[in-house]
């Protein structure tokens, strides 16, 4: 399948010109979900003393990816034993479960079973095994512990398992969490800092790189005396921007990650977006009202039709109030080369099209559901930096300075002076959730502490 990547820009029409800085921020984070807050939270306990401001153009946190998900902790089996995703997975996992339990978000450890077919258990066999070196190699076999069991000692745990279940992975780590109580347990940690703020209902519509007057001949003599970048917000109805400049910019802004980029470079490195919908189905089938672990299929192997339920697995996950619901699938979206960058928004009413469908690939390893039983519940997009052919891709985060970007003098470079970094992270899907506050540490520790010393 031939799908599209949305390489859009900020502020692409140009109804927004520069404009001279009327203040400084520290910290400036784009984008209030679940990443963003975490971020912001960091910052505001490590550098207590200045100024944090998260932006978010909704009128409230999580209004995109954080609330359009599974909200599972994720062990961290699936990912490649080297890559961020894995590394930052098992941490966060572990940071996750710690901040519930010091801020009493509701969470649950409840397991998870990864089940498998005869011809599907050289699948769970190498989880396993990935999950055992994992351990190993840390000298902790409590990181990231997995047992393989029989169809039968399944169907134990969860009767309603179909009888083609042979085997299974046991992760006992896997857990599901309220997202939204956590995440307001990271807004009232930066309302409550001395030096955080929260600026809902205020969207970036430009930004401009800045290396300061005194090291640009070309600057305006009364513009900002340091390097940065400049940021023009606009709030609620407002016709009119608002232009602040920020020492440090953390762009966290999901979907919409590499529109600020984009607008800074030229249109042959400009950045595409993929958009991948999920939607999830709930039920209530008697066959599911006893279930209280995760259960997982695994990736459709191949030998029959393929379809997008079967190549994902189309997973059971539960809440915190007991309720069943299915997926998430995979579609994706195809938009025009000069489609606007919001367009993800219209697809995010359910579709009831899919029930018949999810049905059949539930029966792979579930009892008892039917057409009848599933209704549509709710959608989500997932930031994808590869389509569907592009393979297994890696969190990204990268790092720009004002001098470095297209059209800067290279020799503005303030020598010796730390910090003015734009720190964007693209392509933070699942599991992102669960590695959030590894990603604020690993933003806020290992990118800005190495230039700019933290206070605490």
């Amino acid at each position: 399948m031939q799908v599209r990547g949305l390489k859009a820009a900020l502020n692409s029409s140009g109804q927004y010109g520069y404009k001279k800085p009327d203040s400084i921020v520290d910290f400036l984070v784009v984008g209030g979900g679940v990443i963003g807050l975490s971020i912001a939270q960091r910052l505001a306990k490590r550098f207590p003393s200045r100024s944090t401001i998260v932006v978010e153009r909704h009128g409230k946190a999580g209004q995109e990816t954080s609330s359009r998900n599974s909200e599972v902790v994720h062990a961290g089996l699936y990912y490649p034993q080297h890559s961020l995703k894995t590394k930052l997975c098992i941490r966060g996992r572990r940071m996750l479960y710690e901040h519930c339990e010091k801020y009493s978000v509701p969470f649950r450890k409840v397991g998870k079973l990864v089940v498998a077919q005869e011809h599907q258990k050289p699948y769970i066999e190498k989880l396993h095994a990935k999950a055992q070196l994992i351990s190993k190699a840390a000298h902790n076999d409590h990181l990231l512990p997995t047992t393989l069991i029989s169809g039968d000692e399944a169907r134990a745990y969860e009767p309603t398992l179909s009888q083609s279940i042979m085997a299974a992975l046991w992760s006992p780590e896997t857990g599901i969490v309220d997202s939204h109580a956590f995440m307001e347990s990271l807004e009232m940690d930066i309302k409550e800092s001395e030096g955080g703020e929260l600026a809902y209902s205020t969207e970036v519509v430009r930004v401009d790189p800045h290396v300061g007057p005194s090291l640009a001949e070309s600057a305006p003599a009364d513009d900002a005396p340091e390097p940065g970048w400049v940021v023009q917000t606009v709030t609620g109805g407002s016709e009119e921007s608002d232009a602040m400049l920020a020492r440090i910019l953390i762009n966290a802004s999901g979907l919409s990650g590499n529109l600020i980029l984009n607008s800074m470079l030229p249109v042959d490195q400009h950045i595409p977006m993929y958009f991948a919908r999920g939607s999830y189905a709930s039920c209530n089938s008697p066959a599911v009202s006893g279930i209280s672990h995760l259960i997982y299929p695994c990736p459709d192997t191949g030998g029959r039709e393929q379809h997008a339920f079967q190549s994902l697995g189309t997973h059971l996950t539960i809440d915190l109030n007991g309720k069943v619901k299915f997926g998430p699938d995979i579609e994706w979206l195809n938009p025009g080369p000069d489609e606007d960058p919001g367009f993800w928004q219209h697809y995010l009413v359910p579709d009831g099209s899919k029930m018949e469908e999810m049905c059949r690939a539930i029966g792979d390893y579930l009892t008892g559901v039917t057409v009848e039983s599933l209704q549509p519940d709710y959608c989500g997009i997932r930031p994808k930096q590869v389509g569907p052919t592009g393979g297994f891709q890696d969190f990204t985060f990268r790092v720009d300075r004002p001098w470095s970007m297209p059209g800067m003098s290279v020799s503005a470079s303030p020598r010796g002076k730390g910090g003015s970094q734009m720190i964007t992270l693209l392509g933070i899907e699942s599991p992102g959730l669960t590695s959030s506050l590894a990603i604020a540490a690993m933003v806020v520790d290992d990118i800005i502490c190495r230039e700019v010393p933290a206070e605490k």
